[in-house]
Order: structure tokens, then sequence, then C-alpha cells
């Protein structure tokens, strides 16, 4: 397995932007008002860092006989982020015999090395949207970068395209594209529209973004590059959105329409999510993984 040099500076870009996020939601925490949600904890909470190595907490099966990498969770649970996970990883092993059919790459030499950032945030209030992001680099006997970013929001009215919100998201996710590929925004947010889609309920998980996946057009430095603008333009797309919205009261009613739509996130993540799927065949850390689902939910 080559490309080492390529591997070394997506995993230290992927743990920068990590910390560079953390940073951030920290200080939406300090900033948001103290009494509005009328919800413990009255202070504002910072991230519990969770290292992990591969295999930890698995089935015997999956448990590496020598150090095959690992990574860090981050959780945060506070009065404006209800549950937030901002994790990274790095990882390497072999896919066993079933998993390689599925992986680009791997059929015939199951070796693989995957390092990335993940981040699920599952805010209090209805009025802030939930928000997924994430950008990985994998290798195999190949190599390629992938992720995206996406909105959820809670409430009817917020999930229509030309809602404000939408619109801004959209278009900090447009500039991403745009230095990069004449055709990468309008390629990649139809990507993002199909895959988070619940086709068994038929309808979208939230308003989109983008997302990208087995990107390699033979030129690592392009495809990094335009991997690192997408990293920035998470911050950009949603902080502003945060703030605007975290000190808007809300209704019981409100409260009751976010749980239900967090159960159709739950339904996704389940059902759908290959980032999920994948985590758990390379023997992922299962609380880390699995801390995309929201803390609480509901079905009607």
């Amino acid at each position: 397995m080559s490309w080492q040099k390529e591997r070394e500076q997506a995993s230290a870009w992927f743990a920068k932007l990590r910390e560079e996020i953390i940073v951030a939601f920290e200080a939406l925490e300090r900033e948001a008002p103290e009494d509005l949600y009328g919800t413990a904890p009255s202070r504002p909470s910072r991230f519990e860092r969770l290292p992990w190595r591969r295999g930890d907490g698995t089935r015997d099966v999956l448990r590496p006989a020598q150090d095959e990498g690992g990574g860090e969770g981050g959780i945060l649970k506070g009065r404006l982020f209800e549950k937030a996970g901002v994790h990274v990883s790095t990882v390497h092993g072999e896919f066993s015999e079933g998993a390689r059919a599925a992986v680009k790459g791997a059929s015939g030499d199951g070796r693989f090395w995957a390092s990335g950032i993940s981040l699920i945030v599952h805010p209090k209030s209805p009025r802030v949207p939930t928000v997924h992001f994430n950008t990985r680099m994998v290798v195999t006997s190949e190599w390629w970068l992938g992720g995206g970013m996406d909105l959820t929001p809670m409430l009817t009215d917020a999930r229509r395209s030309d809602h404000p919100d939408a619109k801004s998201f959209h278009a900090v996710c447009e500039r991403a594209c745009a230095p990069h590929g004449a055709d990468y925004y309008a390629r990649f947010k139809k990507w993002c529209d199909e895959y988070f889609f619940l086709a068994h309920r038929n309808e979208p998980r939230g308003i989109g973004g983008i997302f990208y996946d087995h990107l390699n057009t033979g030129d690592f430095a392009h495809d990094f590059a335009f991997t690192q603008d997408v990293g920035r333009a998470f911050l950009e797309g949603y902080v502003p959105i945060v703030r605007k919205r975290m000190s808007e009261t809300w209704t019981e009613a409100e409260r009751e329409e976010q749980l239900i739509r967090r159960g159709r996130y739950v339904e996704f993540n389940l059902l759908y999510d290959r980032g999920t799927q994948f985590g758990l065949k390379t023997g992922g850390n299962v609380e880390t993984i699995l801390s995309s689902l929201p803390p609480i939910a509901k079905w009607p």
C-alpha cells in the first residue's frame, strides 16, 4: 500500500479541522442563553474526549492482533447542543473475505487504510437545524476522497428549499465547489439529494447540501484541496444559522415535531448510511459510530 505522503497529509488535516470545529462549537455553547431552554445544564458544556483503538469493544474476530490505529471521539451534551459528536479516526487493516466485494479496490487485496472526520449535531432547540458533516480518505489498491455536509431542519416551514437557512447553507456549498469544477455543485447536490433519501417513506431526510464519494481525478492535490474547502465551508455554512436561531423560543408542539423528525433520522442511519456500515465492518468504535443517533426521538 503506497501514497504514504498523501495519507499523512489527509490525516493531519482531518485532525486539525476537528479541533477547529470543537473550538467553534464550545464557543457557541458559551454564547447560548443560560435560562432560555429551562433545562440542565445551566452552564456551558465542553466536549468529552474518548480515545479508542481499532477493535475495542467488538467481537474477538474483529480484534486486531497488532496496533491498527484508532481515533478519538468527542461528545458534547450541553444547553445548546443536546448531543453533538465530533470524531476523528485513522485506521488500517484487512477486510474480511465477505466484505471485500463491496469496497472499491479491495476484491483482490483486502488491505485498507482510512482516515476521516465525522460529526453530527442534534440541537436542543427545534428551531436550530440538525447538521451532518464528514470528509474522509480511503486507500485500498486505489485511493479516493469523499464526504459532504447536509442540513436537516426539524420544522415543516424550515424544510422549504426557499427558506433563508436552506438558501444560505446551499450558497456556501456552491462557493466551496465553484473553484474546483464547473459541474461540482450541481452534481454533488444531486448526489446528496439522492443519497439522503428515505426510500421506505418516499421522502428526503432534510434539505440536502453536497455529497461526493470515490473522488479520484488522478490529481491528489486538486482533490485534496477541494476536500479541504468543503471542510472549511462547514463552519461558514452552519455557525451563522445556529447564532441566528438559538435564542428563538419554541412551543411544545414544535418540540414534538422535532422528536418525530429525529425518528426519521434514526431510520436513515440504521437502514441506509454507508458510513455507519463501513465503521462497524472495519472494527470501529461502536459508541462513536452510533453517536449519530439522537438522545431522544419519537415515532407517532
